[in-house]
């Protein structure tokens, strides 16, 4: 790794993110690596390898960026859940070491598009009148499945079905699954259930409401307005998230959602 190019992003917004990002650089000197920092409104191609310092949302917009470079990203969380990162401020060291040592892997993890746009976690298309339902028709690969009444529908990748969809009613898929799921916000209807489909089929969204828009939003962090028709496909690029080799997605379960853990009971 000593010949490579390192990127180190931080998010301004964080207190401490900028402190982590410079002790990465100097972790990396010890090992003669000259590396880059800058912040997340900075996001520039031509790096090797990526740490991103901060939440998940940061992660998200730099996976975004860096998956049409093919660049592979290291989260470092600062931030609340941070399910998509791979170490904490108080273990940085350790994790420069692996990273340096290449003590880890690189997983490829399936995203989005629709139009222009992609997405890691997941796509949400919401009426744009707030408060109010509005209906929908889904189709799989032009073939009409159901309509719904509802405040939205979510369709999301593996990696974020632990996200937005996970808190809607919807199944947690594991990384490596080639799949989507669908997932109906607030249903009108008793029978509207999330939906697993191939990574394969072309998702449609379209709606009969005349003149309506609709919100879209991709990791809820780009949006632009449509009508009547969306369509949402596998994208052609994918995020590399460096994972550490004592890395284990059951274990994140468990210990970042507090997965499957009986509740306290009082004496």
């Amino acid at each position: 790794m000593k010949n490579k190019c390192f990127g180190i992003c931080y998010n301004p917004e964080i207190s401490g993110a900028l402190e982590a990002g410079l002790s990465i650089k100097n972790k990396l000197s010890d090992y003669r690596i000259e590396a880059q920092v800058f912040n997340i409104d900075e996001l520039s191609a031509g790096f090797d390898f990526v740490f991103v310092i901060g939440g998940d949302g940061t992660i998200l917009k730099a996976a975004r960026f860096y998956a049409k470079n093919k660049t592979p990203i290291f989260g470092v969380n600062l931030g609340r859940l941070g399910f998509l990162s791979q170490a904490s401020g108080d273990m940085l060291d350790e994790a420069v070491s692996k990273i340096v040592l290449k003590d880890f892997v690189i997983e490829d993890r399936v995203m989005l598009q629709t139009g222009s746009s992609i997405a890691l976690n997941d796509i949400v298309i919401k009426g744009s009148s707030t408060g109010r339902t509005s209906r929908f028709s889904l189709k799989i690969n032009d073939k009409s499945v159901c309509d719904y009444l509802a405040d939205g529908i979510i369709v999301a990748t593996p990696t974020g079905s632990t996200a937005y969809g996970l808190s809607a009613g919807g199944p947690v898929l594991t990384p490596g699954l080639k799949a989507f799921v669908i997932v109906p916000i607030c249903p009108h209807t008793l029978t509207a259930r999330p939906l697993v489909v191939p990574d394969s089929e072309k998702i449609t969204v379209c709606t009969s409401e005349k003149d309506k828009k609709y919100v879209i939003s991709a990791d809820g962090q780009e949006f632009c307005e449509a009508s009547r028709i969306i369509e949402i496909v596998k994208s052609p690029y994918s995020a590399k998230l460096a994972l550490l080799n004592n890395s284990d997605f059951y274990t994140i379960l468990r210990d970042k959602l507090h997965w499957g853990e009986s509740p306290a009971f009082c004496a």
